[in-house]
């Protein structure tokens, strides 16, 4: 049998195997939520067991006299113990603190939306794994995108044309896609040599297809260096401010090294030359250097991104090289 859990309402039910990967009504709240397999919901709830049991065990070591709110940080957090890819702690005002602080002093109106940095989902996962292999995943990603936006309820990739590797590689990622259920349904069609994916109609699945997969990308890839290079590290994605003359942007993913050292990445997955004068005024009215305005452009080769750093005033990277180029920041 699968398992339905409402996020809503906390309702838990058993369901036929046949629905698993489908997202249903909550019976008792009309919710429409996923039914996950058996296995896959159980392995979850055990990692979270494991980072509580953890946390539970930090906490009855401290100090009984400090209250828990004396025991927030008031600086960016470290890193080294947290399980980047499964994690709700960065998802908290104290994480963004910072972040408030660092605006409101240049009088800039700030608002975060906490959950954008959860990676207790499946965003993240996703993201890191088409990041990691765009030219052969690149086709997956467009194909669902184009078909959903044009409304229809299935796509098909073919596989016969391609080398060995990458018909494996493009058929374990689809699998992914609906294990993780960012596809209703995962053909395998081993005579015609193709798979045939079932789409989702939620919209944040509809979002992550048109783009946002590269923000997941971006933000995964920054925690993942801070973590590596022991950095305090404070970081938001979605974030919306207001300028003193009225000028509002969403800044893609913002991030504080060691609480002063700002880095803004903006992600752009299409045509993107239209915006860099926009990108420009922005880096100038924030103060931010050059270097640490990145524009982040899939499939850009490393030589335009190089041309392109040296004509404008910020700087250009792909997917690849981005971890590559915050490493030369510090």
């Amino acid at each position: 049998m699968a398992i339905f859990r409402c996020n809503q309402c906390g309702l838990l039910q058993e369901k036929p195997d046949s629905l698993a990967g489908q997202n249903i009504s909550c019976p008792r709240c009309t919710g429409s939520f996923p039914v996950y397999p058996t296995l896959f919901f159980v392995e979850k709830l055990l990692e979270k067991y494991l980072v509580t049991r953890k946390k539970l065990a930090l906490l009855k070591d401290a100090d009984t006299s400090q209250t828990v709110a004396d025991a927030l940080p008031s600086e960016p957090a470290q890193l080294d113990d947290i399980d980047l890819g499964s994690t709700d702690l960065l998802a908290s005002e104290v994480q963004h603190g910072p972040i408030y602080d660092w605006f409101h002093k240049r009088q800039i109106k700030v608002k975060a939306n906490l959950h954008s940095v959860d990676t207790t989902g499946f965003f993240d996962e996703v993201a890191e794994a088409i990041g990691a292999n765009l030219p052969v995943l690149r086709e997956v990603v467009e194909r669902i995108r184009w078909s959903q936006q044009k409304g229809y309820a299935s796509t098909t990739i073919s596989l016969g044309n391609m080398a060995p590797q990458d018909a494996a590689a493009i058929s374990a990622f689809c699998q992914q896609l609906y294990d993780f259920s960012f596809a209703a349904k995962c053909f395998h069609n081993r005579p015609e040599n193709n798979v045939r994916l079932v789409l989702q109609t939620a919209p944040a699945v509809r979002e992550f297809f048109n783009g946002e997969w590269l923000e997941w990308h971006a933000l995964m890839s920054s925690l993942r260096y801070a973590q590596q290079r022991g950095k305090r590290f404070s970081c938001a994605r979605g974030l919306n401010i207001a300028l003193p003359n009225g000028e509002v942007y969403e800044l893609d993913v913002f991030m504080l090294i060691d609480g002063h050292i700002p880095v803004c990445i903006e992600c752009k997955t299409g045509e993107f030359r239209q915006n860099i004068e926009r990108y420009l005024n922005l880096r100038k009215r924030l103060g931010i250097g050059g270097r640490n305005f990145v524009m982040c452009v899939t499939g850009l080769n490393d030589e335009n991104a190089k041309a392109l750093s040296a004509t404008y005033h910020l700087a250009f990277a792909n997917e690849r090289s981005l971890t590559d180029h915050l490493a030369s920041l510090f």
